[in-house]
């Protein structure tokens, strides 16, 4: 099976400790003390998940797109982000979309939504 999974959670099965698998958490800006700076951030993520792991590429029209549609349904800031990596899980004809934020990704891809999903253990 072919998964996407949302930043947000690589982060918080990537950090012992994380605080209570906040769904907006990024790894450099999440508030851990002490903080993980941008070279360590880079060094979990080339050791421990992007050799386990596909990076998704997606063309620039489809891109173009996508920040078009936003732009076209009024939307701003953290929707567009989804946006763009629901694009990229739909190129890669993911069956499942795992995300923290199930509600938002399902409100901006009602085509997606029954494979749009939280982790396991999680609600």
């Amino acid at each position: 099976m072919k998964a996407y999974l949302d930043p947000a959670v690589l982060v918080a099965a990537s950090v012992s400790g994380h605080p209570h698998h906040r769904q907006d958490a990024v790894l450099t800006r999440t508030p851990f003390t002490p903080p993980v700076y941008p070279l360590e951030a880079w060094n979990l993520l080339s050791a421990d998940i992007l050799p386990h792991f596909e990076i998704i590429s997606t063309t620039p029209k489809l891109l173009r797109d996508t920040i078009e549609s936003c732009a076209n349904h009024g939307w701003v800031g953290g929707r567009i982000y989804d946006s763009l990596h629901l694009c990229c899980a739909r190129s890669a004809a993911c069956e499942r979309i795992h995300t923290f934020s199930v509600r938002h990704f399902r409100q901006l891809a009602p085509d997606l939504a029954d494979r749009i999903g939280a982790p396991s253990g999680f609600p």
